[in-house]
């Protein structure tokens, strides 16, 4: 049962995987040009989630201070 779950998962994400290759036209690619522009867009994404985690709170308590909320 449990092998089931797991092969219908992998066929999920990989008909997702197809679908981002298909949306972002990526399917056109050589298979290193789609390893650089992954990487870098995980890069990407991964640097503005940090940064959001480590300034946000601090910004977010500036506008309360601000408008007088805390």
């Amino acid at each position: 049962m449990a092998g089931m779950a797991l092969a219908r998962a992998w066929k999920q994400m990989s008909w997702f995987y197809y679908q981002y290759l298909l949306v972002t036209a990526l399917y056109m690619l050589e298979p290193w040009e789609r390893t650089v522009f992954n990487s870098m867009l995980v890069s990407i994404v991964g640097m503005a989630l940090y940064t959001g985690y480590v300034f946000m709170p601090q910004h977010i308590m500036a506008i309360l201070h601000y408008f007088e909320i805390v």
